[in-house]
């Protein structure tokens, strides 16, 4: 199964009502490791990378990552830029081969960002790439970029407007979700989705999805979110792990690296699989 576009693999999840993992990686075990994951669950899988991690590895590093340990997989899988506010991220990350990108102009005014979204899709298209796209920065900082407050929500009107005029692929809308990890569970707008599905038949993503219950992830997919992001859980899986097995290592006074990179790459496998069974994509790899 080659790497296939971010539309193919949102679509199929939106016509039939499941949700594809949207995993952020931040190395090379975490890249192995989710991709394994969703091979073990015959899952489909869209791994992000953020800024941050685009710029720390550098992209021809990453992208080589990408190639090389994608080459004979057998599920459907993509590779999506998270977040970017930098256009020349963006268009480097497209250059290099991204199948699609998430332009991040939320801070923007909706003309602005509406403005600037469709010279994005347009350069996406050059390439046969994906788009996402928004209009409300969602609370909450992740890997530096966002805002610990919650932007005013738009209209239905406008956020139609934009998804329409714009033409993005798939469109992210605060509905009371934050990125981070919630301190009780979160108060979702379940509507809004509804509304927004009704009136453009645009698969819709949800950020912020680490910490929220299995209900409220089935009826939020049950509604269109076709793409689900996990972050915040993966880096506290791959943090939480290591920091367990080198405690162990201590009171043993064994130090192994090839032991502590096999431990933790197990926990993000499980991490992937589950999130896979819980989103109802497990089986559906075509």
């Amino acid at each position: 199964m080659p790497v296939v576009s971010l539309q193919e693999i949102v679509g199929r999840a939106f016509d039939e009502r499941y949700g594809v993992p949207a995993i952020n990686i931040v190395n090379d075990l975490t890249l192995e490791a989710v991709l394994a994951g969703v091979v073990e669950a015959r899952s489909p899988l869209i791994v992000q990378t953020s800024v941050k991690t685009v710029k720390s590895i550098g992209s021809e590093v990453l992208f080589g990552m990408w190639t090389t340990m994608t080459k004979n997989i057998d599920v459907p899988v993509t590779l999506h830029l998270d977040h970017c506010p930098e256009r020349a991220v963006i268009s480097e990350c497209l250059e290099r081969g991204w199948n699609s990108v998430l332009f991040d102009a939320s801070t923007l005014d909706v003309a602005e960002n509406q403005r600037q979204t469709v010279e994005v899709v347009a350069e996406a298209r050059r390439y046969g790439a994906g788009v996402e796209g928004e209009i409300e920065a969602i609370k909450g900082v992740e890997d530096g970029i966002g805002s610990d407050t919650e932007s005013k929500r738009q209209s239905l009107e406008t956020a139609v407007t934009f998804i329409e005029k714009t033409g993005v692929d798939v469109f992210a809308p605060s509905i009371g979700n934050a990125h981070g990890v919630y301190s009780h569970t979160p108060e979702l707008d379940f509507q809004r989705v509804t509304d927004l599905v009704a009136a453009t038949s645009t698969p819709i993503a949800l950020h912020g999805g680490s910490g929220m219950t299995d209900a409220q992830f089935a009826d939020l997919i049950s509604r269109g979110c076709a793409k689900v992001n996990i972050s915040t859980a993966l880096k506290i899986e791959f943090m939480k792990s290591s920091l367990a097995y080198l405690r162990g290592a201590e009171e043993r006074d064994k130090w192994d690296p090839p032991s502590l990179f096999a431990d933790v790459r197990q926990h993000v496998v499980d991490l992937a699989t589950g999130l896979a069974a819980s989103f109802g994509s497990a089986g559906k790899a075509w």
